[in-house]
């Protein structure tokens, strides 16, 4: 038994990339479907907001990411997660905070 919790000390879990993993210099020849209907639950506590989902590109393939409630920043605003067109396919900007 010791020896099994010695070997699994050492194991780390790291979550997926949920970004395209092409936005830095990659695109895609697919574009993106149409948005997903999605239910918007009750917002956590006063001071959320939902932020939509969004399409990603995993494993040669869009994938859906569902939406979330995220607190406010203040001082800030949140620029959603959009794909756009140029001469060599279709690129993504990941969502983020960006100050006003």
């Amino acid at each position: 038994m010791a020896a099994a919790v010695g070997t699994l000390t050492g194991c780390v879990v790291v979550p997926a990339d949920r970004y395209y993993d092409g936005y830095y210099g990659g695109a895609v020849t697919t574009a993106p479907p149409g948005e997903v209907a999605e239910v918007v639950t009750v917002a956590p506590g006063p001071g959320y907001f939902w932020i939509g989902g969004y399409w990603n590109w995993v494993g040669h393939r869009h994938v859906w990411v569902g939406g979330h409630w995220q607190a406010h920043r203040p001082g800030y605003h949140w620029q959603a997660h959009r794909w756009h067109r140029d001469r060599s396919g279709w690129r993504a900007a990941p969502g983020h905070w960006q100050r006003r």
